[in-house]
């Protein structure tokens, strides 16, 4: 049985973001794959060392979390928070995803200070998930 923690929700709702991602998108899969690691190293939320193919980002979409690189995800939620459709996390994992992306793609003071910038339309679905990334996140500069 998976453990039900929080690190263990927000790994397996990794690939949720990217398909998140791919199915609202108005391009193909490279062309997706293309604007995701271009994102990623303008916004410096990471550094691809290369551009994945769009079967490299389906391939992320329904794979193992372990094999999906933290920027890819990161750049997703940037680029879905400012998407006109307002996506919405699907699920408790990928709620968790989405908010310790949130947390990693932004500098914040306080658990408050990062729930009043999220986007309205997301304020509701990842009230808690943001709390326990908050919670981790605090745990993690502990040791």
């Amino acid at each position: 049985m998976p453990q039900d923690d929080f690190y263990t929700k927000m790994r397996a709702g990794l690939p949720a973001l990217l398909r998140q991602w791919r199915a609202l998108g108005q391009a193909d899969a490279d062309r997706l794959a293309l604007i995701l690691a271009e994102t990623a190293r303008v916004a410096k939320l990471g550094e691809p060392e290369t551009t994945p193919s769009g079967s490299t980002l389906d391939s992320w979409s329904t794979a193992s979390a372990d094999d999906i690189p933290l920027w890819a995800p990161r750049t997703a939620v940037f680029l879905l928070n400012q998407m006109p459709a307002r996506p919405t996390p699907d699920s408790d994992a990928e709620a968790c995803a989405w908010a310790y992306c949130w947390l990693r793609n932004r500098s914040f003071d306080s658990l408050q200070a990062a729930h009043e910038a999220l986007p309205t339309h997301l304020k509701a679905s990842l009230h808690h998930a943001l709390e326990a990334a908050w919670r981790d996140q605090q745990g993690l500069r502990l040791v």
